[in-house]
């Protein structure tokens, strides 16, 4: 990785954990390992209800807000949706869009991430956009096939002006809280994948500086060596952002490695 064209970037995705007062709390220790100062980019993404309260706690550090997902219209009959100028309104800076969970379990297809995806972006927010093949996929060999469509589909119709502020996640669907992990030259290759396919669609430039996030099973025990990986830059974390010493370890690898 050029820290000069790319910051890294480590992002913890609470999922569906942690109440508003334990959310608060995970946060207040997530400042406090950080510190307030350092190149390596901080985001946490708690549940909805904690957002506003877990903005408070993040003021004035390096850690910014994500939501976990976005509806794609502004307002409207859309019952138990959350659209961008609410995720505006509390204090978020990202979203993540188009998680392998809201695919395999809520049915969102290349359609509807692409259409987040846009929505995000015309209100000012940041798109971690997230990518991956399922096991099947992968011992079929079409694992580049998949990630390729998917991204290509997801920020179909964007120019290189609009794509600026693009965050892509590769997540290994088979590696998802399973504890198994691709090897850090396989997640090399994908990354390198993911990279040119940019480079293709908006110009070698914005390819550059766009950054790659790993996103399997990724722990302090193998966030070094990933980390080192030239095209990885950074993380999106589950289930080791949960817990604030696996979090910051991890962090603290990402700012190592640059």
């Amino acid at each position: 990785m050029n820290p000069e064209l790319r910051r890294p970037l480590v992002a913890g995705n609470w999922k569906l954990h942690k109440t508003i007062a334990e959310s608060v709390e995970l946060a207040q220790e997530v400042v406090r390992c950080t510190g307030v100062t350092g190149s390596t980019e901080v985001v946490v993404a708690p549940v909805f209800t904690a957002l506003s309260r877990v903005n408070d706690v993040l003021a004035g550090t390096i850690i910014s807000l994500a939501a976990q997902d976005v509806c794609w219209a502004t307002q409207g009959a859309f019952t138990g949706a959350v659209g961008p100028l609410q995720l505006l309104d509390v204090g978020c800076r990202y979203v993540i869009v188009g998680h392998s969970e809201r695919r395999q379990l809520f049915g969102e297809s290349d359609e509807v991430v692409q259409r987040k995806v846009r929505a995000v972006l015309e209100h000012g927010l940041r798109p971690i956009v997230c990518v991956g093949e399922i096991l099947a996929e992968r011992d079929a060999g079409q694992a580049e096939t998949v990630v390729v469509r998917q991204l290509r589909a997801a920020l179909s119709g964007l120019e290189a002006e609009g794509a600026h502020d693009v965050v892509v996640a590769y997540e290994p669907v088979w590696a998802i809280g399973t504890g198994r992990n691709a090897q850090p030259a396989d997640a090399q290759e994908m990354h390198a994948r993911i990279r040119a396919t940019l480079a293709e669609l908006f110009g070698q430039t914005l390819a550059e500086r766009t950054r790659v996030l790993y996103g399997g099973s990724v722990k302090p025990d193998n966030a070094k060596a990933l980390m080192a990986q030239p095209d990885l830059d950074g993380a999106l974390v589950g289930g080791a952002s949960l817990a604030a010493d696996s979090f910051c370890a991890i962090v603290a690898a990402a700012r190592a490695g640059q």
